[in-house]
């Protein structure tokens, strides 16, 4: 993904405003195709640094923060907030898509939130820009049936779930993202072809849509719901086929 009209407005916004005050600009979350449109925009720049946070290092969600080259920049420029949200979900569990749909309904935007990090039964805790932090703790009330209460947390309480990971090995007759694709996910390769047809699958957060799309090592094969297949080693059979390994996430 390039940056589109809407965003590239926006990003002349923060680099006029770093440069005119000399001073540190910070976005708010971008997704993670906008935050490499714009990480590649600026790395063409001279005069302009850059860094990300969203919080936690495999954060999917960042605030870019631009500035001068002239002036001092790290992560710690980039202001967060972790808020808890508590309540009891042992009985009406609440996925990711749940604790968003509650906090975008007390009116907040899609930008002004980064990761929810789902805790089981125990809730979920929650990536926002500082300013709308005591917003969030008095408007959202409940998740799904449950009620709940939410509070500003020190950062030693982040909780990031571990990712759970399954080595695999496959070989194919080529590196096509349907071949690879179905294999790491464990799906036939017809339902492959088709979430890729229908925009459901990204390489590397990209949207790709030809299933003969030819990855390599390291490549990330993201589906919604479904995890992310990371491509490892690669190497050629006596056999002229592709022996691959595949790490999944889920």
């Amino acid at each position: 993904m390039g940056l589109t009209p809407e965003l590239r407005a926006r990003l002349e916004d923060w680099l006029d405003r770093a440069e005119r005050t000399w001073q540190v600009v910070v976005s708010d979350f971008l997704s993670p195709p906008e935050a490499l449109a714009v990480q590649a925009h600026c790395d063409r720049l001279s005069t302009v640094q850059w860094c990300t946070w969203g919080g936690y290092p495999q954060a999917e969600r960042v605030r870019v923060a631009v500035a001068p080259t002239d002036i001092p920049l790290a992560v710690t420029d980039v202001p967060l907030t972790l808020l808890g949200v508590a309540g009891n979900f042992l009985f009406d569990p609440a996925s990711h898509r749940d604790f968003l749909g509650a906090i975008l309904g007390t009116g907040l935007v899609r930008e002004k939130v980064g990761d929810i990090l789902v805790l089981g039964e125990r809730g979920a805790q929650v990536l926002v820009v500082p300013e709308l932090a005591d917003f969030l703790c008095t408007h959202l009330t409940q998740v799904r049936s449950v009620p709940v209460t939410v509070s500003p947390l020190p950062w030693e309480e982040l909780r990031v779930p571990e990712p759970r990971t399954k080595n695999l090995t496959t070989v194919e007759a080529s590196l096509r993202l349907d071949a690879l694709g179905s294999a790491g996910f464990g799906l036939s390769r017809a339902k492959m072809v088709d979430w890729i047809k229908q925009g459901e699958v990204r390489v590397n957060w990209q949207t790709i849509t030809q299933p003969s799309h030819a990855l390599k090592t390291g490549d990330a094969i993201v589906i919604r719901g479904k995890g992310r297949v990371v491509v490892g080693a690669i190497t050629l059979t006596k056999k002229d086929r592709y022996r691959v390994d595949l790490t999944r996430f889920s």
